[in-house]
């Protein structure tokens, strides 16, 4: 049986044989970039466009006269190497790699403004973000309980704007932003695939679900079916020298589709306490913040006069000396009078107490309120894991869980005991600052005030017992810098160091401490958390992280030894990619549709059949059958269809080809080797290329390109679904049906045409195609001139115009 293909024109709408046809696509923007692009994706949701830059810089763009929205710049501590795009599927949150940290961020889209950041052991070449279409009755009951939980749970308080701005990665807002990254409660998954063939699943972006088997190759795209039956994945296997095979590898991942509203719940639940232990970190750095600027003065001054005293005697003699006798030493009274001042003295006494009070305040409202909510989701947890039936075959360990709760326990008690050393050190502060003060103003002969001239006898206890305890003989109090850190009893809780504290709390006169002591059953008892009476709070809360992520990976690893590879189809042999070339934009495109839950992969055989457009389509479920899996289309047109038999025939090679929707393919054709300058956009009806008659049949242990030519194959029925684009070498297209927009680039990556795929130009409307490129390029550099002048104002309607653009949308 020969090949059946069609012969139809792509013009089949003369008006005779002079007439014009209508260009089919509208275009609406156009821009010249100062540099080159490597990655752009559309927004799932809105008319918007990311791009990321070859600086390492990702901008985003409105449909609108191509207008620029903001720009996040590159940075040492985060990366400059951007490798991967993905939205998430509701629109408001970018996630992007980077190859040189290997790290991944999800960035907010109304703001410019990072939310959260983890690190990957290999850099990151491909990622999709998919949302799980499977309805289930079982997440109804879900929703029910995500509700009930925070009525029993109070708001998490938003962090200091004073203290929460000065931080370069942190902005006022960023507490609200974070507990807001769960999103919706249907799952969703962000899929990264790696070099070494390593491919990982995150649900919501933030929590890894699944550590899947290493792949043959590097990965080039991937794919999770949105019944989450399978995932595909094209990798890049090196055979010869300078050749390297394409090839499809399909991954049975039935758990998860089996497990759907477990898992759901699960990740859920493992996603809050993510979010949670980021919010703890946020919390914890306000406090050090607070701490670092003010504390440290009293502890700086005192550690220079002890170091600069000459005299025999210490430091707790000369001020109980001033204490008893209302004598001081001229070093003492050089110190008093020359560095602190009264003034100082009284300046200094305030901002202490007001950052006591602020730490006391944190402490309170952010890190108890956290810990208490990180101890509700791990109980649920662990009630979860008791289900061996349900969640068992997720992975979740119970004795994992147990110890995540004694380590947030431990975490807890260790606030309660910074809260009381808290409380001590005002105090004994409050006692020292009044007594020290009235005795300077005795030395300068100055009027003293009636209210803070008496002084009682526990005045004077509690001023001896902070002498007695902050100016120690102890040598232990030195620190290795040589400062006199025992001054300062609260900042010694958020060091961020392995040593044991300074001077840790007495416990001597504790009662229910003795009383454990004494009790052989209490003290081994595991419903009591440790107390680490002798390590600071960062100390502990380290520890707690890394208990927490434990529990956290068991469930990864059990996910990913149950998927199972499936399907592995070398599909052709192709020279190594040039470096020049980003990955990203070189075929094969692959994607899933919801509807026919099918996998399609659609690509190009350049060296063997340069004209012809392949398209693979594989069922999501591994054990479902589909005939006619290989298509091809032979990418020629007649220039008349009358005499089509008599005319010379044009053909194509297509450069790119990306899914528009269900039914429709948007490709980007180039001319002949003698005209190759020749660009065209075009699409693609899908059933033009699936309409096959003849079926075909996989030779095992063949490539695909060994036996192309039993492949079918069908003549293109375009109709007026093309556009000449004039003036520019096209060489990638980005496409977004939901909005029915495309987006061009040009083959030096800097050229970039916007279009509305539904939409023809009018007659009076000037075209753009036409503009000469030297006239093109000034007139985009006068408009980032403008753009840059206008930053300000830029990015002050940003968040109005997103927000008035959902609503709309709603």
């Amino acid at each position: 049986m020969q090949v059946r293909q069609s012969n139809i024109s792509l013009d089949v709408t003369l008006e005779g044989n002079k007439a014009q046809r209508m260009p089919s696509f509208r275009q609406v923007g156009e821009k010249q970039l100062p540099n080159p692009v490597l990655c752009m994706a559309w927004s799932p949701k809105r008319d918007l466009i990311a791009l990321a830059s070859t600086t390492g810089e990702l901008l985003l763009h409105r449909l609108a006269s191509f207008q620029r929205v903001w720009s996040l710049a590159p940075s040492e501590h985060i990366g400059k190497e951007i490798t991967a795009l993905a939205w998430r599927p509701d629109g408001k949150i970018l996630a992007f790699s980077l190859g040189d940290t290997k790290q991944v961020v999800l960035c907010s889209v109304e703001k410019a403004e990072i939310l959260h950041v983890f690190h990957m052991q290999n850099p990151v070449s491909c990622m999709h973000w998919m949302e799980v279409t499977e309805e289930s009755s079982v997440l109804g009951s879900f929703c029910q309980s995500e509700d009930e939980s925070k009525l029993f749970l109070p708001k998490l308080a938003s962090l200091p704007k004073s203290y929460s701005t000065t931080s370069k990665l942190f902005s006022e807002e960023k507490s609200d932003e974070i507990m807001n990254l769960l999103g919706e409660v249907r799952l969703n998954i962000l899929v990264l695939g790696g070099d070494a063939g390593h491919v990982e699943l995150y649900a919501y972006g933030m929590y890894k679900i699944a550590t899947l088997p290493q792949v043959s190759g590097s990965c080039r795209t991937v794919s999770l079916a949105s019944d989450l039956k399978s995932l595909a994945v094209i990798t890049e296997v090196k055979s010869a020298e300078d050749h390297v095979e394409i090839c499809f590898v399909q991954l049975d991942t039935g758990l998860l589709s089996d497990c759907l509203p477990e898992l759901t719940r699960m990740a859920r639940k493992f996603t809050h306490i993510s979010t949670l232990l980021q919010y703890l970190h946020l919390s914890l750095t306000c406090m050090c913040e607070a701490w670092e600027e003010i504390l440290m003065q009293m502890d700086l001054r005192l550690t220079k006069f002890v170091q600069e005293k000459n005299t025999s005697t210490q430091v707790q003699d000369e001020f109980l000396e001033l204490l008893l006798w209302g004598q001081s030493s001229p070093e003492l009274q050089a110190l008093l009078m020359n560095q602190l001042t009264v003034k100082g003295l009284k300046k200094l006494g305030q901002t202490i107490e007001s950052s006591y009070s602020s730490i006391q305040k944190l402490v309170i409202s952010h890190l108890q309120s956290g810990s208490e909510a990180l101890l509700y989701h791990l109980s649920e947890v662990k009630g979860m894991s008791l289900w061996k039936k349900k969640f068992q075959p997720l992975g979740l360990d119970s004795t994992a869980i147990e110890d995540a709760i004694t380590a947030v326990g431990s975490f807890s008690l260790k606030t309660s005991e910074l809260l009381q050393v808290i409380d001590k050190s005002m105090k004994n502060f409050k006692a020292f600052f009044r007594w020290l003060y009235v005795a300077m103003l005795r030395m300068c002969d100055e009027h003293v005030p009636p209210e803070l001239n008496k002084m009682t006898q526990k005045d004077i206890a509690f001023v001896a017992d902070f002498l007695s305890e902050h100016f120690s003989k102890n040598e232990q109090l030195f620190d290795r810098k040589g400062k006199y850190f025992n001054v300062e009893r609260v900042g010694q809780y958020l060091k961020d160091e392995d040593e044991d504290l300074v001077s840790p709390p007495s416990t001597k006169d504790n009662q229910w401490l003795k009383f454990l002591q004494d009790s052989t059953h209490l003290r081994e008892s595991p419903l009591l958390f440790p107390s680490f009476p002798q390590k600071s709070l960062h100390y502990v809360k380290r520890m707690m992280e890394n208990v927490i992520e434990l529990c956290l990976q068991k469930p990864a690893e059990v996910i990913g030894k149950s998927v199972k590879q499936a399907t592995f189809l070398p599909l052709y042999s192709a020279p190594q990619r040039s470096e020049n070339t980003p990955r990203l934009f070189e075929l094969p495109s692959l994607w899933n549709d919801k509807k026919t839950k099918m996998h399609y992969v659609v690509f190009c055989m350049p060296h063997v059949l340069p004209h012809k457009l392949f398209l693979l389509r594989k069922a999501s479920d591994p054990n479902r059958h589909i005939p006619n899996s290989v298509a091809s289309l032979h990418l020629s047109r007649h220039l008349d269809v009358e005499n089509a038999e008599q005319r010379p025939r044009d053909v194509y090679s297509c450069l790119d080809a990306r899914y528009y929707n269900d039914e429709m393919l948007t490709v980007v054709l180039q001319g002949t080797e003698e005209d190759n300058s020749r660009s065209v956009l075009a699409q693609v009806p899908l059933s033009s290329i699936l309409d096959c008659e003849r079926g075909f049949n996989w030779m095992p242990n063949m490539r695909l390109d060994q036996q192309s030519g039993n492949i079918p194959c069908q003549g293109p029925m375009l109709g007026n679904q093309r556009r000449e684009l004039d003036g520019m070498k096209a060489q990638f297209v980005a496409v977004n049906g939901i909005r029915e927009v495309a987006c061009v680039l040009s083959e030096n990556l800097r050229h970039l045409r916007v279009f509305e795929m539904d939409m023809e130009e009018e007659d009076d409307e000037p075209q753009n195609d036409t503009a000469e490129p030297d006239t093109l390029d000034a007139t985009m550099s006068s408009q980032g001139d403008e753009n840059a002048e206008g930053g300000n104002d830029e990015a002050g309607i940003t968040e109005e115009h997103l927000e008035s653009e959902e609503t709309s949308e709603l």
